[in-house]
């Protein structure tokens, strides 16, 4: 036997033994601290990741030492310890060191039939695992092991020209060598890193003495935890099984954990006592919900291990809460222990991914949640189908303003083209609505309304499909579901986050019922609400139309009149959701051309409507079209040259402001200006939106008070917001422009290529998915301190979709900014985050303001 050397010896696992999580893993770690509490655990021994990795490389261990340690006479069991039991790992193999000597020695002590249980039981788990014979080939008859014996080692002899090793000491190098190369595999490695694991993680195995659950008086193996792991309620659930070893429990005829006969509380009630009552001290002491495999040997209990109960997000949060509640864990820590990224599961429809599922086609998750509806492929027979109260699915080739009407009667979007911050995808998550975009292996005919993938299967109109928006996966038919809970303790969370958090969170919304979700979802205002969303109505969309046609300045001053009234009805039911809270109202941003038909039928609509030719419509929308309508007219540009659309706005969110403050509600509202490049755009704004604030201040005889602003969205504003920041009150970053600007992509475009630029490392994250601190930051911290450093009271944040991003939320944090806003489903998540944040430099020492 080739004798370990320059590696790590094993670690016999006793209470004061150096046993950390980080070099032996958490189960190793775990068990050590089941053994202070005093629980029967059987002589464990621990291997580290160092030791582990040299075995991988071929490095031999003085196997004869480990089991002199747990007792030379004993058979033993190997299991996996990572650093995280989620990240997966070889199975665990037991009996190690049978042979037909044991056989006999078992025999006379627990009797033929359960001798011959343990041999076959091993002969299969070594072929299977260690091996890696075909599992079908090593079939055993539970009820006559005796006769699978001869059959196992015939078959392993003929599949390795070898016979079944004897030797407990080559048996126990063997499985360890195997289980060693196992983690070390590609798809091992892979299928770790899709969980969350480091590519360098590490793994640990513990070798135990086994213990029997086959033979005389009561014997059995059995698993059982105290909190449901769908719910995370407290509940006791569990199963064992008599004559049996390990994890069997789980499956065949294994009988429940408490209740009236037959269960293990009327087989052996003290021991059933027992088991509860460590339960409770595991709890307790070990500060989480654990399940508790146990083996019981003849009316002795023993406990092999104890893992932390495998979870749902909803699961995890209520224990978390409940744990908190009890005084085990401080508000912070259940704070902690939930991810940001979980939390859009609580706040949609999820698929029930325990049933069957149809994969049609994959795309871009950008917006999540589920959704089941049939297939439509235009705006208008998407309202209908709401009309007849069929749920639908709008599928477009990419969607643009004009489909949002389309948008709020689906029930889910889908689109071929674009990325996560395309229209589709920003606008879906306002809605709350799911949404897959970038299916590049579909083609969408929008015309034909059919669906085709790569291998000329077709999806076509009044189909049902499911999307997921949270994993990119469009389905055949309707999948199983699983609704959305939002219960006492998901408020509980997050009221204990905003006691932590240091910096503000608002919402991007844009009309009465978005501000009313981000609202019921704790958003401290509303960050960014983009008027142009509110003319899209069938009643307003005429209207702005007739405008866009309208040749004279008076002319449009006279369609706009008919706007007014309701654009200041909007603003009056936005300040009243928000009563106390800021409303940020961004002046119309997009060019005029997008409110123009391009469907034959809705043109020859418009020129009945307008009595107008079919053929000056036309001239018009093309006379409005432009090569790069991004870069064109729209934004500030548009608010200069055609300066009636501000006027109105304007003096709609002042009468709005006045009558609301008449019924004594308290409001400032804040007015951004888009697309700002130059100074002096601002200044010719402030100076018209200041003369309508005074006329209606004096008409209604009403005192209020209001801020104007600059969304900055152009790399030249962000360089220039010294001067800038002088005839502004606040400066909120767009991030979605300035991203899309600053890197030269397309927004909308990108996700065509993006993946394959991250996996070459090209860019570590997508730059419209997460903050590019790098570049984009860069001009944020430009801005930031060149605008505070001419104006010290000037409000800082950003209102892009990377408000809503964990790792952006903190950089504006760092950079001091006074909040983020993001969509109104993602608020929840962004709560969190900036609370987790603002936990981890209180805990590091760091200093940073509190809201």
């Amino acid at each position: 036997m080739q004798k370990h050397v320059g590696i790590e010896p094993f670690t016999p696992i006793t209470p004061k033994a150096k046993i950390s999580a980080d070099e032996h893993g958490g189960r190793a770690k775990c068990l050590q601290r089941l053994i202070r509490l005093g629980m029967p655990v059987p002589p464990t021994v621990a291997l580290s990741f160092q030791t582990v990795k040299a075995i991988a490389t071929g490095q031999g261990l003085d196997v004869p030492a480990i089991m002199k340690a747990l007792g030379p006479d004993g058979l033993l069991s190997v299991r996996p310890s990572s650093l995280d039991p989620d990240w997966g790992g070889p199975g665990a193999v037991l009996n190690i060191g049978m042979n037909a000597e044991r056989h006999g020695e078992l025999a006379a002590r627990l009797g033929q039939q359960a001798a011959d249980r343990i041999y076959a039981d091993f002969v299969q788990g070594y072929a299977v695992n260690v091996a890696r014979l075909d599992p079908e080939m090593f079939e055993i008859d539970k009820h006559q092991p005796a006769s699978s014996i001869p059959k196992l080692l015939e078959t392993f002899a003929e599949e390795t020209d070898e016979t079944f090793p004897t030797d407990a000491a080559d048996q126990l190098m063997a499985v360890l060598r195997s289980m060693a190369r196992a983690w070390e595999g590609t798809t091992a490695r892979l299928l770790r890193e899709a969980r969350g694991a480091p590519a360098d993680a590490g793994l640990g195995l513990v070798i135990q003495r086994m213990v029997f659950g086959v033979g005389p008086g009561v014997s059995g193996s059995g698993v059982v935890q105290f909190a449901d792991a769908q719910s995370g309620a407290r509940t006791t659930l569990g199963r064992f099984m008599a004559q049996a070893q390990g994890r069997e429990a789980l499956n065949g005829e294994a009988v429940p954990f408490s209740g009236p006969a037959p269960s293990l509380e009327s087989i052996a009630p003290e021991i059933h006592s027992a088991l509860i009552l460590w339960g409770e001290v595991s709890r307790e002491k070990l500060r989480e919900e654990m399940q508790t495999e146990f083996t019981i040997e003849n009316n002795v209990l023993h406990i092999l291990d104890s893992v932390r109960i495998p979870r749902s997000s909803r699961a995890a949060l209520t224990i978390a809460v409940s744990l908190a509640e009890d005084g085990i864990i401080t508000h912070d820590e259940a704070v902690m222990r939930i991810s940001p990224g979980s939390i859009p599961e609580l706040l949609h429809p999820q698929i029930d991914r325990r049933e069957k599922r149809d994969l049609f086609a994959r795309g871009i998750a950008a917006s999540p949640g589920a959704a089941v509806g049939k297939v439509v492929f235009s705006s208008a027979e998407a309202q209908a189908s709401a009309a007849r109260g069929e749920p639908c699915i709008l599928v477009r080739r990419e969607t643009s303003s004009e489909d949002i009407r389309g948008m709020n009667a689906a029930a889910g979007v889908l689109t071929e083209k674009g990325g996560m911050t395309s229209h589709a995808a920003v606008i879906a998550r306002g809605l709350g609505l799911p949404c897959v975009v970038g299916t590049s292996g579909l083609t969408i005919d929008v015309r034909d309304k059919v669906m085709i993938d790569q291998n000329g299967s077709k999806v076509q109109a009044g189909d049902t499909i499911t999307i997921d928006g949270t994993s990119g996966e469009i389905l055949l038919g309707a999948a199983a579901m699983l609704e959305p809970i939002l219960d006492g303790s998901f408020r509980t969370l997050l009221d204990w986050a905003d006691a932590s958090r240091d910096i503000g969170i608002r919402a991007n919304a844009d009309t009465p019922i978005d501000a009313q979700v981000a609202r019921s979802f704790g958003a401290e205002g509303i960050g960014l609400c983009r008027t142009e969303h509110m003319f899209f109505d069938e009643d307003r969309l005429t209207v702005m139309r007739e405008m866009i046609f309208a040749d004279q300045a008076e002319d449009r001053k006279a369609v706009l009149e008919r706007l007014l009234p309701m654009q200041r009805e909007d603003f009056m039911r936005l300040f009243n959701i928000m009563d106390g809270y800021s409303v940020c109202i961004r002046l119309f941003d997009p060019p005029l051309h997008e409110f123009l038909p391009t469907d034959r039928s809705e043109i020859r609509a418009l020129a009945d409507a307008l009595d107008l030719p079919v053929s000056e419509v036309v001239r018009r929308a093309e006379a409005l079209s432009e090569y790069n309508p991004m870069l064109g007219m729209r934004g500030v540009r548009l608010g200069i040259v055609v300066p009636e659309i501000y006027d109105m706005q304007a003096r709609a969110i002042f009468e709005a402001t006045a009558r609301v403050v008449n019924q004594g509600k308290t409001v400032v509202p804040e007015i951004m200006i888009p697309l700002v490049s130059a100074n002096r755009e601002v200044e010719i704004v402030k100076l018209r939106v200041d003369a309508v604030a005074a006329e209606v201040s004096a008409r209604t005889g009403t005192n209020f008070d209001y801020r104007l602003g600059v969304m900055v969205e152009t790399p030249r504003a962000a360089l220039r917001a010294g001067e800038i920041a002088e005839h502004s009150s606040f400066l909120s970053f767009g991030t979605n422009d300035l991203t899309q600007m600053t890197y030269g992509l397309s927004r909308d475009d990108a996700g065509r290529f993006m993946s394959t630029y991250v996996s070459k490392q090209v860019y570590a994250e997508d730059p419209f998915t997460t903050l590019d601190e790098k570049g984009v930051g860069e001009l944020l911290t430009i801005g930031a301190e060149r605008g505070r450093a001419s104006n010290p009271g000037l409000m800082l944040s950003i209102c892009g979709e990377h408000g809503g991003n964990p790792e952006s939320i903190d950089f504006c944090r760092r950079c001091h900014f006074d909040y983020v806003s993001c969509s109104p489903y993602r608020v929840p998540a962004a709560r969190l985050a900036a609370a987790q944040f603002a936990i981890r430099d209180r805990v590091a020492g760091k200093d940073l303001p509190h809201i």
